[in-house]
């Protein structure tokens, strides 16, 4: 099919940026560069119809670390290192609420909670100091002395199973990803970026006006520079970078007549995680149980990870609440892993550059990364 001259000028025009992936990170880098250089020419690609990575396919958590495992990254990062990356997730959500109203994407500030269980080997005393160191070095940017408590006491309103102990963070919640998503979308393109779904990026080839972008569409776009915010599916362009597929699944229940408790819960460094929706409960992760497995871009469930997570809500999250609910919705996500937690965002040299590897965290990293990376690609 020819190319008329009106679709050459406008749809095809070369661009000042093109960014791969329009999940939270390529929406974000879009609102910045366009925020502060207005007169750019941007276009957003998407191979999806909609973004299917881990945007709209993740639990609606507004979290930025829950104290098991926020207490392992400060043992493998280093303490500076680990401050550093919970405070951009701190940053995050707090633009969050700056940009969008709460009732426009389903935000509530309901707490988040961990669960330690009786085979956790933490003990009282270890967990009360983990507590107190930690809320002493979080005080800098929350401006709070205790942003973790320990609330034994409440185990049992919650009626949870093999549940030890239990800590609240007051400064966490949820929120409607989909929401979020189409509130940014509407937003950038409102600000003039054209958002383009269905083409895949093939092959990206620099020359000497920048970046010539080859798709699936048979049509060929040029930019002066391209940013790569497709996560997970980077290594599709670019396989010499430290990225890694991690797939996500997540349970839905029908509605529960008494479920009386609302919050954002982990469990087990992360690897667990919960929340009600409305009386149903969501629930997601057991990603530790098959690592190797789970290291996959494939997009659907897997029959042993859904069997954990049932047999998690069974005896942990529902158990006075057995037969009284059926599972209604199940799905998958791809995250992006890689050596470290810290997002990748990175010049790469010949007008391309990155902002992937949000390691789960993508919705509280993804304003600070996209800010970040505008600012990169405009210095």
């Amino acid at each position: 099919m020819q190319v008329s001259i009106w679709e050459k000028e406008t749809f095809f025009a070369p661009q000042d940026v093109i960014i791969v992936g329009s999940g939270f990170v390529g929406l974000w880098s879009a609102f910045y560069l366009k925020k502060n250089n207005p007169r750019l020419k941007i276009t957003i690609l998407d191979q999806g119809f909609i973004p299917t990575g881990a945007s709209t396919r993740n639990a609606g958590f507004a979290c930025f670390g829950s104290l098991s495992e926020v207490v392992s990254d400060g043992k493998t990062l280093g303490t500076d290192r680990m401050l550093e990356l919970v405070e951009m997730r701190y940053k995050g959500l707090e633009r969050i609420q700056k940009h969008f109203k709460d009732a426009m994407i389903d935000f509530e500030l309901c707490g988040g909670y961990e669960l330690y269980s009786h085979q956790d080997k933490t003990t009282t005393a270890e967990l009360s100091y983990n507590i107190d160191y930690i809320n002493s070095l979080f005080k800098t940017f929350t401006g709070t002395k205790k942003t973790y408590r320990l609330i034994d006491d409440s185990i049992s309103t919650f009626g949870f199973g093999n549940t030890k102990h239990l800590v609240k963070n007051n400064l966490e919640g949820v929120l409607h990803s989909g929401k979020l998503l189409t509130a940014l979308l509407h937003r950038v393109q409102g600000m003039g970026v054209q958002v383009m779904t269905s083409v895949e990026v093939t092959s990206i080839e620099s020359n000497s006006n920048g970046v010539m972008v080859h798709t699936n569409q048979l049509h060929e776009f040029q930019t002066s520079k391209l940013l790569l915010c497709t996560n997970a599916f980077t290594r599709m362009l670019l396989p010499e970078l430290d990225v890694v597929p991690a797939r996500g699944q997540v349970i839905l229940t029908s509605p529960i007549k008494g479920l009386n408790w609302s919050g954002a819960f982990h469990s087990d460094e992360g690897y667990y995680y919960f929340r009600n929706l409305g009386e149903r409960v969501l629930l997601g992760g057991a990603r530790n149980l098959a690592l190797e497995n789970e290291t996959t871009t494939v997009m659907e469930t897997s029959n042993f990870i859904q069997q954990q997570l049932e047999h998690y809500l069974e005896r942990v999250v529902l158990p006075e609440h057995k037969n009284a609910y059926t599972i209604e919705h199940r799905w998958a996500g791809i995250m992006a892993m890689g050596s470290e937690k810290m997002p990748l965002v990175k010049n790469l040299g010949d007008n391309l550059f990155c902002a992937v590897r949000m390691s789960g965290m993508g919705v509280a990293l993804a304003p600070v990364v996209g800010q970040e990376v505008a600012k990169m690609m405009m210095d």
